[in-house]
């Protein structure tokens, strides 16, 4: 029996890998299930964009497994074609990305990661405080409000501030200085930045948001 599991194991195809598997990606628009899903939480009347304006925009990632995978986000569709470009960046790059599915974002709470640490994009919702300050809004739109921003493994690369985030279990990346995987690097900051992309990660002052990159910056 064992001889023949040998021999199963060595015939099963090898998983796909970011080297055997070509970059793939498209645009699609928002099905009316996604966008009956999607009103109430995540869009409502009043968002500064219509739900007409976002595109789902479908990417090949690279998963911390090294495994090929399919991620998706909710973008704003005057910047899908160029944040393919990016994605065809970070996969050349072989960049890891934890989480990146519909579902990880926008499912049932019960079904979403458990470590948070889901990319996406798109949610109509205003900025969020520096952990200086505290507090849960703002007063005004977030970029991901208009699908213009993008949140990159949000574990490895935290909203700090004064030295804090609300993130507990981010703390340990912290020091940026000490590079582990899924944290950004400047490879990945000039790939965001070959479509005029700005990063939270070079915010002046003690507040940086490592994980965010918008079309301003902000």
């Amino acid at each position: 029996m064992l001889a023949l599991a040998v021999v199963v194991l060595a015939l099963a195809p090898l998983p796909a890998t970011a080297t055997t598997e070509p970059f793939r990606s498209s645009i699609r628009s928002l099905s009316p299930q996604l966008r009956a899903e999607l009103t109430g939480r995540y869009w409502h009347s009043g968002c500064p964009v219509s739900l007409s304006q976002l595109r789902v925009l479908s990417v090949s990632t690279v998963g911390f497994d090294g495994s090929v995978r399919t991620g998706q986000l909710i973008v704003n569709r005057d910047a899908a074609r160029q944040l393919a470009s990016v994605f065809r960046k970070l996969y050349e790059l072989r960049f890891p990305i934890r989480h990146m599915q519909l579902a990880d974002m926008y499912g049932p709470a019960a079904g979403r990661p458990k470590d948070d640490d889901v990319t996406g994009s798109s949610s109509c919702r205003q900025a969020v405080p520096s952990p200086c300050t505290g507090g849960s809004g703002t007063g005004t739109w977030s970029n991901h409000a208009y699908g213009l921003a993008v949140d990159v493994d949000p574990r490895e690369n935290p909203y700090v501030g004064c030295g804090m985030t609300r993130d507990a279990n981010a703390r340990r990346y912290l020091d940026r200085s000490r590079l582990r995987k899924g944290m950004v690097t400047p490879a990945v900051v000039a790939a965001f930045r070959s479509i005029g992309w700005g990063w939270g990660g070079s915010w002046s002052g003690s507040t940086k948001d490592y994980m965010h990159f918008s079309f301003n910056g902000h």
